[in-house]
């Protein structure tokens, strides 16, 4: 990928940790935790050559930056840039979140079920829907930042660039790259100096290829996880890696199991998730996942865990066991059509995506529905059956199946805080700092 795009919200704010309400109001300053997290992100990302630095002008995250830079060695200077300025709620700025619910309780209401339906009065007497414009704004960034990296976009080298800004507008850019309705907003969640991972690149038809690669790491703070809300969790993690994911064949369902890398790999998932309460287990009926499954659950004896088809990997048919190559020799124009358009792609003798994404649905929205409010649910599975769930909660479809990574020991949480029948949220998304950083250094696989 030749632009990657590192997202880091600003450290914890003296008006987060007395729950007040921010926006791109410039009164709130790190606290002593935030300056802590920032330099710990700029710790993790050491490794990570910069080869730009863009900061919101307000002073918790410039300060997020020049802490997080100088932890991490770089001399860049940040480019403070007006378009990475948190919402605009200037009614609210200074309120208690507990206020709202005895001063503007409608607005408090709609600001959590549907945000981009909420309307304020300015100080200066417009009306205007501060989500609506914030997207808006995102939009601007985007072109701007995509612009001034237009030859990275166009190269075969990687640069990585760094935004760091705040929690609303780090979102509504992600949605905006991700070509994703302003609707989709709740969908994501973003913890203070919590570490984002995006790759772009150009397709030959000349549109943008967008990953997301991580989404809100949190490993290099002191909870390794995003703490756990109201509602169920479910853990989603993709199973250890096998020695034709190292030799890049399509294994589809043919029963692969764990290679030592993949146990070594499983073993780490099991360190990362010691700590973490769970109640329930799933897993593929198929070997590699459930190896995985079973080297997580020696930290949790006790927790049942049950087989579902529904979870198997796509079947690839007369692929399976191939290589790319080979593949290429045999079906060029349909292995082109897999790689640019997987939605249309009926695999010889195989599955198609849509079948995928139908039964790994349909198993997920079960296994969803029979959980607890309290309870926390492992599910481990496969490349592309992972790549369908996730794409369905973000509000992508079967033709996004590249927007996502999974890497392999790779840990995503979902969240369901009004409970089974609400809306998801994407807690975090392909973790993999258990295996060796903050970049996903997994195999690449066939898939």
């Amino acid at each position: 990928m030749p632009l990657r795009i590192l997202l880091v919200r600003h450290g914890l704010s003296s008006f987060n940790k007395e729950r007040r309400i921010q926006g791109r109001d410039d009164l709130s300053t790190l606290s002593e935790e935030g300056a802590q997290q920032a330099r710990r992100a700029g710790e993790a990302l050491s490794d990570v050559p910069l080869k730009a630095v863009y900061s919101s002008p307000l002073q918790r995250a410039r300060q997020t930056a020049a802490l997080l830079l100088a932890a991490h060695g770089s001399p860049q200077d940040p480019l403070h840039v007006d378009e990475l300025l948190e919402i605009d709620l200037a009614p609210w700025s200074g309120l208690r979140r507990e206020d709202l619910l005895v001063h503007a309780p409608e607005q408090e209401r709609r600001w959590r079920e549907a945000p981009e339906t909420m309307e304020l009065e300015h100080p200066d007497g417009r009306r205007y829907y501060p989500l609506l414009e914030l997207m808006d704004q995102a939009g601007r960034f985007a072109d701007r930042l995509l612009a001034e990296h237009q030859d990275s976009l166009d190269g075969s080298g990687t640069e990585t660039v760094l935004v760091v800004a705040h929690n609303a507008i780090l979102r509504c850019l992600m949605l905006q790259l991700l070509g994703l309705p302003v609707g989709r907003f709740r969908r994501l969640r973003l913890d203070n100096a919590a570490i984002t991972v995006l790759n772009i690149s150009r397709a030959a038809a000349g549109e943008l290829d967008v990953q997301i690669e991580s989404h809100n790491g949190t490993a290099h703070l002191e909870e390794a996880l995003p703490p756990k809300g109201a509602g169920p969790r479910l853990l989603l993690v993709r199973h250890g890696e096998t020695d034709w994911n190292r030799q890049g064949r399509f294994q589809g369902q043919i029963d692969i199991p764990l290679n030592a890398n993949g146990l070594t790999q499983a073993e780490a998932a099991r360190i990362f998730l010691a700590n973490v309460s769970i109640q329930r287990a799933y897993t593929s009926s198929m070997a590699r996942p459930r190896q995985t499954a079973e080297v997580i659950l020696r930290s949790h004896p006790g927790v049942p865990l049950t087989s579902n088809r529904g979870l198997m990997e796509i079947g690839h048919g007369l692929w399976e066991g191939c290589l790319e190559g080979e593949i290429a020799e045999g079906w060029p124009q349909l292995l082109n059509d897999w790689k640019r358009s997987p939605e249309t792609v009926q695999m010889p003798e195989g599955e198609t995506v849509q079948q995928v994404w139908d039964r790994s649905l349909t198993t997920w929205n079960r296994i969803v529905a029979g959980l607890d409010p309290a309870e926390t649910a492992l599910v481990v599975a496969h490349d592309a059956v992972n790549k369908t769930i996730l794409c369905a909660l973000l509000g992508l479809t079967p033709a996004d199946i590249w927007a996502v990574k999974q890497g392999n020991g790779g840990v995503t949480v979902i969240d369901y805080p009004t409970g089974a029948a609400g809306d998801p949220v994407v807690a975090c998304l392909n973790l993999t700092g258990h295996l060796g950083g903050v970049l996903d250094r997994t195999a690449a696989g066939a898939l």
